[in-house]
């Protein structure tokens, strides 16, 4: 009897998968490398070209006066917070329960900073601007996550994003953007990154999601921040004495797909609705705000993989990697719409969503 392939190995073997930008192997390297000019230098410790002109470039995008590449979001927004905290002398934030920096870090910003989160909101919901004002104790920095991942890339309403950002500033409470996905919700709010940045004090976006780079991301704020965060860069061990591998790619796909966000917004939208005219699936949210959303099944984790497994033997098309169990009968998985998608055919998508209605129905 033949052994059953796990739903990863059906999906690293698929002919067509359904998300993303393809594989993240060597040759993401090599395209953006073979793209580059060849008299590019090395970046030394933060200096050079290669590396200053690409910190200007997206500083402008966001609207800030300054802006400092680092290889990682997680040391980027713990330095934010730090500096943010010993400028106001006090060490508390706030932010969701959901947090990357919460739930991802290993706790990072206390063990390391010794600075206390307050958690706001319920973990399934948004914060709102009720919230901040109950806060109930003096916090330095305020964390808002432009989309909040962990509840499938839900947005506030733009104008509840502008009433908190105005109540922050009344109140002296400095506001942080942790946007690694921010140029996938701006076709959503219709506004530039500029605009929506102007109602932070500093913002993080990263390289690596929507962009497709190999790693990195960016801090921006005023020069005096930024300066500080290099400080900080250096005690974290971030400066490294090259960063051009990564600012290379980062800069060549940024400006690849970065035009690219309101299609893979649109495609989102018409995914979603293919998953949810199938039995015993939702999506969350139901219609999405950005290129992700959270794929949900009435199902085991097991049955769920077992029928994701068989339409992908039968059609050629992964819909997932892995899958996460929620309870005994429910479980989930990210989707992030990319290049891919739009290369798979109307017909071949229909095929792939009549036969996972089938085998949902049946089980």
């Amino acid at each position: 009897m033949q052994e059953q392939i796990t739903l990863m190995e059906a999906f690293n073997g698929a002919e067509i998968q359904l998300a993303g930008h393809g594989k993240r192997d060597v040759q993401v390297l090599k395209q953006a490398f073979a793209a580059a000019e060849g008299n590019i230098g090395s970046d030394i410790y933060g200096d050079g070209a290669v590396i200053e002109d690409f910190q200007a470039e997206i500083a402008g995008v966001l609207g800030k006066e300054s802006a400092v590449f680092f290889p990682s979001g997680t040391m980027a927004q713990q330095i934010a917070l730090r500096i943010w905290c010993d400028r106001k002398g006090l060490k508390t934030v706030a932010y969701h329960p959901l947090c990357h920096l919460e739930i991802h870090e290993q706790d990072g910003l206390k063990e390391l900073h010794h600075i206390k989160p307050v958690l706001l909101a319920d973990k399934d919901r948004l914060i709102t601007l009720e919230d901040v004002r109950n806060i109930g104790e003096d916090i330095a920095c305020l964390l808002l996550e432009l989309p909040q991942r962990e509840i499938g890339g839900q947005l506030p309403d733009y104008a509840e994003l502008e009433a908190i950002s105005a109540y922050c500033r009344e109140q002296g409470i400095i506001l942080h953007l942790d946007g690694a996905r921010l140029l996938e919700v701006l076709p959503y709010y219709g506004k530039t990154a500029a605009e929506v940045c102007g109602l932070f004090d500093s913002v993080y976006i990263s390289f690596y999601k929507g962009i497709g780079g190999i790693a990195g991301a960016i801090l921006a704020g005023s020069k005096d921040f930024t300066e500080e965060s290099k400080i900080w860069k250096r005690r974290h061990g971030g400066d490294l004495i090259s960063l051009y591998p990564y600012i290379i790619p980062a800069q060549y796909y940024y400006r690849q797909r970065a035009g690219r966000m309101a299609q893979y917004y649109t495609e989102a939208k018409e995914l979603a609705a293919l998953f949810n005219a199938c039995d015993k699936v939702s999506t969350l949210p139901e219609v999405p705000v950005s290129n992700m959303f959270h794929v949900h099944f009435a199902l085991s984790k097991e049955q769920a993989e077992l029928i994701l497994i068989e339409v992908c033997a039968q059609t050629g098309v992964a819909l997932a990697a892995r899958l996460k169990e929620t309870g005994a009968n429910s479980c989930y998985y990210e989707l992030n719409i990319g290049d891919l998608y739009g290369g798979i055919s109307k017909t071949k998508l229909k095929e792939t969503f009549g036969l996972l209605d089938q085998l949902l129905k049946e089980a």
